[in-house]
C-alpha cells in the first residue's frame, strides 16, 4: 500500500503594493471623470416686471444690496448686518454723490427689510434707487 505524501502548501501571499497601486489609479480616474457642479452662492427668486431692463444699462455700477427670502442682507454675496450695510452706504455715498442703490430682493423677502434699506439710502442721501426684476414670460 502506497500512501500519498502530501506536500506542504505555502500560504497565498497578497501583494499589498499592487492593491494600493490599483486603488490610486481608481481614485485618479474618478477625480478626472467627475464633473464639479458650481452652485450659486445666493439663490433669489426675483419678481417679474414688464419694464425690466437688461443688466449693464447704466455706465455707473450700482451699489447692490441683496435680501433673501429669510430677510438676511448680503453685500457682494457675503452676509452683513443692517448696521454694517448702513455704514457702507453712507461711506460710498460720501465718496460718490451719484451713487445708485440697486436692491436685489427675493420676491418672498419681508417688505420691512426692503423699506429699511430704502430708509438707509435716504439717510445717506442716495437719490437713485432701482430694483432687480426678471422679465415676464411672453405667452
Amino acid at each position: 500500500m502506497r500512501f500519498l505524501v502530501r506536500k506542504r502548501r505555502t500560504t497565498p501571499a497578497v501583494i499589498i503594493v499592487a492593491l494600493i497601486d490599483v486603488l490610486i489609479v481608481l481614485v485618479i480616474f474618478l477625480l478626472v471623470t467627475t464633473t464639479f457642479k458650481q452652485q450659486a452662492a445666493l439663490k433669489l427668486q426675483l419678481p417679474e416686471s414688464s419694464q425690466a431692463q437688461k443688466a449693464g444699462a447704466n455706465e455707473n455700477p450700482p451699489f447692490i444690496v441683496s435680501i433673501d427670502d429669510k430677510g438676511m442682507y448680503y453685500r457682494d454675496k457675503l452676509p452683513v448686518t443692517f448696521e454694517q450695510l448702513r455704514g457702507e452706504l453712507i461711506l460710498q455715498a460720501s465718496m460718490n454723490p451719484k451713487l445708485v442703490l440697486a436692491i436685489n430682493a427675493d420676491e418672498k423677502a419681508p417688505w420691512g427689510k426692503i423699506v429699511k434699506v430704502r430708509d438707509a439710502a435716504a439717510e445717506a442721501k442716495i437719490k437713485t434707487l432701482v430694483a432687480f426684476t426678471k422679465e415676464t414670460a411672453k405667452p
